[in-house]
This record gives C-alpha cells, structure tokens and sequence, in this order.
C-alpha cells in the first residue's frame, strides 16, 4: 500500500507539473546548466574537436554513424552518480531529454542517435565501470558502463571459480544488456543476468538516487528486462555470483550440408533445450555449415558419455573437447580464437571495428521446424554469404521461471531463440544485404511463434514497429505493436510502472515503453 500511495502521489504530482518537453527545449540553457554542475571536461559539445571521438567511441555498428544521423547536442561522460542526477535535472528543467549509452552494442543505435529530428543529450556511462567483488557474500556491485568481459575478467581475478550468467561478446556493455535480460552460455544452468542481479542504483526522472528498497519493487522489476532507456539510468548493480568447476569443456563441432548438417540441426532443436543444466550448445548456421559450439561445467569424460547418449547423432568424441577454465571460455566463445594477447587480455578490450555494418533481427521458436524446412534455410544461406543465424537454446533454468518473474517473458515453451545477422562493409550501401535479410524472415515467419510473433528487446529491431507520440507522450497503443512482441503480456505492465515513474514520458526514444495514462486517448 505505501508503494501505490508513493506511485498515485507521484503520478498526480506530475500531472499537474507536465509540460511539453521538446516545445520548451532550451539548449543554450542546457549547455550552461551542466557547466555550472558537472566538470567541464566531462561534457563533450557538438563545438568541441573531441566530440566526433567520444561519440563513436563505442559506436559499434557505423550504418548509424553517418552525414544524416541525428546527433546529440552534447554527450556527458559522467565519474559518479551525482553527475548523472545533475544531467537529468538540468534535462528536465531545459526542456532536453537524455539517452543513455553504456556500451553500444544497441542493433538500432536508439542509445546515441534519434531517428526523428529533435533536441536531446547523451549520457555515455563508459567511465562508470567500477567492479567491487565480495567473494565470501558470492555478491558483487558493478557499474552500467563496465564490459561483461571486464566483469568476468574482475570476478575471476578474485575467485576463479565464480562467475556470472551474461553474453558472449565482451564487449557489451551492462547496462544495456542488463535492461533486457541477459541471455549467455550459463542461462540454462542459472538463468538471466536479471535472474540474478539483487539490487540497483537509478537516477530517476526526477534526478533522484535510489535502490532498491526506495524505487519499490515494480519498479526494479520493470528495470530487470524492461528494456533500456525507459525507466531511468541505472548507475550500478549488485548481482549475485554463481559457482563454476575449476575446469570446464568447450567444443566446436562444424558440419556442412554434405555432411548431414540438415539433419543434425533437425535434431538438435529437441536436444539442445532438453540436455543437462550444466550444458549449453549453440548452433550458427552460415553458408552451407552449421558450427555446434558448447560449453560444459565438467570433465571431458562426463561430456562425451551425455553426448553419446542424448546426440550421438554430432559424433561427438574426446578429441573434440578443449578443457579450460571457465574465464577462458568467456574469451573464446564469440571470438573463437584471438590472434593477439591472450585471452584474459581479449576480455578487456574495448575497441571497436568500423569496418563493417550491421543489421539483426530476431525469432522465437516453440515447436520444431521439419527438415525439409531446414533444407529450404539452407537453401537461402546459398543465396548470400554475409548472413548468419546463431540459435541459443532455452530449457533448464530459465524455462522453469514464471514468465512474469521478470519482464523477460520468453521462458516456458520456448525451444530456443534465433538471432539474424547480415553484415556488409562500412564503405557501400547494404540495401542488398538487408533486401536479403527482409526476404528470409519474411520466409521464417511461417516456422517460428505467432500471436505474437515474439522477439528479443536486446536485438532491437525498428522495423516491427516506432512509438507514436501524441501530446509529447508515446502512445500506449503504438507500443504494443513492438511491446507485445518484446514483452508478451508483461507489456501492459510495464506502461503501468512507466505512467507511474514517469509520466511525462521524459526517458523517450523509438522504442521505450510508453506510460499508460488513465483518461488519456492512447
């Protein structure tokens, strides 16, 4: 009851405060506000010779970074979290929202750049990326704008049999991939990041700090998979830790269509969600060879006797297995084998390529698709080489969840979730490579759910759908058309937590849930 009376006092109060925000935009203002509240070398203008550098700083996909993006008008790069409260009240008080950005590995770049012409500021969070460990509570704080390589790199470092349930890539960032979800290679045996992460700081639309216990708990439930951009900037979280062997086994296993990809594949959409906790196997399916990776909390021995008795179909045997510790896995899962530093250094490495650019779209798949589907993918992989599928298998953990612990919602039933990846370099038009890429999931919409046809936030995709914005306000109703999609039915939900967190729709970009208004035409 305090928590409805807080939310009900919050939501009146901002009613009748609301002002039209872009209307009222003052950006000289704006500029002045944070000079006199933030250090000047923290702000970055649009004037400055540096801003073009800290803008693609870690811009990872530069088909967003081009003569036409809408750019900020500043970026703060903020040391602590009163720089970040000061950010948003100078916003709020100037008429200029923020988006935030903690590792740019946003498909659709909604975290730096505006598809409509408008007003706004960046807060890059790369320098907040403090990672405290506490090996005896198995508990640890870590910052928005640290990579989950340097958070798998920290917690290693201090006991290497902890680790945390995140993705592939090192170099997201985790804020981002915290706000909606957190899929990775340990999600079957523990669950999402989010199942994961205990408590929060957040800098509200309002310009306050708050944990936990004072946001209330629909609101950190809203922040755990909601999405980001929407709910506030969350600075910091504390996650709980979780126990891995001191050794584990990886694998990769390729097989060509010659070679029976077509029926391993098949098969594998049975096995991978249904194998033992401690196993997790992905599957990418480009050109015509699918590349069985794996990694397995136990011995080779072990792996080898599961494999011959649930898939013996891949042929699996000991010569497959690579033991290693469970940080060097973290570092050879997404890039296979680095050609440069070993791979502990691998995982600290914030660079980025501009070489090429990148478009993603995504699927969730509840039955299996028949072989003779699966000889038409393949068909359609002969038809352009830069396209990729990785499929990530569910069941264990997540899949025993209730689809409404956290606004991650694709749990039970689900078999596994297809990632899309088409990729062309930075220097030519990818209208070929996307043209492809829109035909093939066209095609897929046939084999994967429907009503909705769900997707993942964290692979944002523009092209199922932009809010409208009425009044200032994102509508409740153009949202659903990509919310129900994200979030099935945790979507209503979530605008509720919205309209009372911030009704003024102040934390605004393509896809941020919209507040659902009592008495307002949505």
């Amino acid at each position: 009851m305090a928590m409805l009376g807080r939310f009900a006092l919050g939501f009146f109060l901002s009613c009748y405060l609301m002002i039209s925000v872009s209307s009222l935009a003052s950006p000289d203002e704006f500029l002045q506000c944070l000079s006199d509240k933030i250090p000047g070398e923290l702000v970055y203008r649009q004037s400055s010779s540096s801003f073009a550098d800290v803008l693609v700083s870690s811009i990872r996909f530069p088909n967003f970074f081009t003569n036409t993006t809408v750019r900020p008008l500043c970026i703060v790069t903020p040391t602590a979290a009163c720089h970040v409260q000061a950010a948003v009240r100078c916003g709020r008080r100037q008429g200029v929202r923020l988006r935030v950005r903690s590792g740019g590995h946003d498909y659709e770049g909604l975290s730096y750049r505006s598809v409509r012409a408008e007003v706004f500021g960046v807060v890059d969070l790369a320098r907040l990326r403090s990672i405290t460990v506490d090996e005896h509570e198995s508990t640890a704080w870590v910052d928005s704008g640290a990579t989950v390589g340097e958070l798998y790199y920290a917690i290693a470092k201090n006991n290497s049999q902890l680790a945390f349930p995140a993705g592939e890539c090192p170099t997201l960032g985790v804020g981002g991939h915290f706000s909606g979800g957190g899929i990775g290679m340990l999600m079957r045996k523990y669950g999402l990041s989010v199942d994961n992460v205990l408590d929060a700081k957040l800098v509200n639309a309002e310009g306050e700090l708050l944990d936990r216990a004072a946001m209330g708990e629909e609101h950190f439930w809203a922040i755990r998979g909601g999405g980001g951009g929407s709910f506030g900037i969350v600075v910091s979280w504390k996650i709980r830790l979780v126990t891995v062997p001191p050794t584990v086994t990886v694998f990769s296993i390729a097989k060509t269509v010659d070679q029976g990809a077509v029926d391993v594949v098949t098969r594998w959409q049975a096995v991978g969600p249904s194998l033992p906790d401690e196993l997790t196997m992905r599957v990418k399916v480009q050109g015509q060879e699918a590349v069985f990776l794996a990694v397995y909390l136990g011995t080779c021995t072990s792996l080898v006797a599961t494999m011959g008795r649930d898939f013996p179909e891949l042929h699996m045997t000991s010569a497959d297995c690579r033991p290693m510790t469970y940080l060097e896995s973290t570092a050879l899962s997404f890039t296979t084998l680095a050609k440069t530093g070993t791979p502990e250094e691998v995982l600290l490495n914030r660079s980025s390529s501009l070489g090429f650019s990148v478009k993603g779209k995504s699927d969730y798949v509840r039955q299996p698709i028949s072989r003779d589907a699966w000889e038409d993918i393949f068909d359609w992989f002969k038809k352009n080489g830069s396209g990729l599928i990785m499929l990530e298998p569910h069941g264990g953990f997540i899949g025993r969840v209730s689809t409404a612990a956290t606004p991650y919602p694709h749990r039970r039933g689900v078999l596994y979730v297809i990632q899309y990846l088409v990729f062309w370099p930075a220097a030519i038009n990818g209208g070929t490579a996307q043209t492809w890429l829109d035909k093939f999931y066209d095609f897929m919409g046939r084999h994967v759910t429907t009503n909705p046809r769900e997707a993942y936030v964290n692979f944002r995709d523009l092209d199922i759908g932009k809010n409208t914005v009425v009044d200032d306000v994102s509508t409740f109703e153009s949202g659903k058309v990509w919310g129900e999609r994200y979030f099935m039915g945790n979507y209503r939900r979530l605008a509720r937590v919205k309209a009372a967190v911030d009704p003024t729709d102040y934390f605004r970009n393509e896809q941020s849930t919209p507040p659902l208004l009592h008495g307002r035409h949505n």
